[in-house]
């Protein structure tokens, strides 16, 4: 289905999937559930709005669907928040995490959902993937060391207005330089014209000492994902870097 303004906003959100729903020739099966990333990060940074999410979780109540919410990237405060959702106010049925929520970059994945959801007799659900004790470890302590108070909610926050302000100051308004900012909390994605452009803006990166990745349909996007626990200087240098790999592409 369309994600946030897919549309740019001359659509009425979720007319296509309501009319889906309601229409019983339309051949859809009735959907279990329905899964979103808040900021979807493969496909190009793109930031849903609050509004957006409320309305697509009063749309899958009023549907009898799940709310699925794919937090794997965006989740463990990279947004903020410990889970990207809390902005809008809503609760998920379901919640995935994984990556970061480690705390120490050891494989982990962990789904969350509520207790009535829970169906499984004791001992149904086996198999070989089963999380590991060293990482369990790892977690726990992460968890202990860095959510016990907001000061690390409040320190992405206040970076993430650092990242804004240099981002905005490197490529100006949309018109003049045809560059695209959006992001929220420590992820941001600057959007070129095409992917040759930010394919080359990776590279140079790369080149001077700055790891970068693009993503998008067209791989038109570069994704910046500074870790949160980077000190100002490091962010200063690494903005640094991507300003000087923009401008050599220019």
């Amino acid at each position: 289905m369309p994600f946030d303004h897919y549309f740019d906003g001359q659509v009425p959100d979720f007319l296509w999937f309501e009319r889906l729903l309601e229409d019983p020739g339309s051949g859809l099966d009735h959907p279990a559930a329905v899964i979103v990333e808040t900021v979807q990060g493969e496909g190009g940074i793109n930031v849903a709005r609050a509004e957006w999410l409320r309305a697509l979780a009063d749309l899958c109540r009023r549907h009898d669907m799940l709310l699925i919410v794919d937090d794997v990237q965006m989740g463990c405060g990279r947004t903020g928040d410990f889970f990207s959702f809390e902005e809008a106010g809503i609760t998920p049925d379901i919640v995935t995490l994984s990556k970061s929520i480690s705390g120490y970059g050891l494989p982990m994945a962990l789904c969350l959902f509520r207790p009535e959801l829970d169906l499984w007799e004791p001992g149904e659900h086996n198999g070989t993937f089963r999380g590991n004790n060293p990482a369990f470890v790892t977690a726990t302590a992460a968890l202990d060391a860095y959510w016990r108070d907001g000061a690390l909610r409040e320190r992405t926050l206040h970076r993430a207005g650092r990242v804004e302000r240099a981002l905005l100051d490197l490529c100006g308004d949309d018109e003049r330089s045809g560059v695209v900012v959006r992001g929220r909390g420590l992820v941001w994605g600057l959007e070129f014209a095409d992917g040759e452009r930010a394919d080359a803006v990776c590279r140079r990166a790369f080149e001077i000492g700055l790891l970068l990745e693009t993503s998008g349909p067209h791989g038109e996007v570069v994704k910046l994902l500074p870790p949160l626990t980077a000190t100002d200087d490091e962010l200063d240098e690494g903005l640094g870097i991507l300003a000087r790999s923009v401008r050599h592409t220019a």
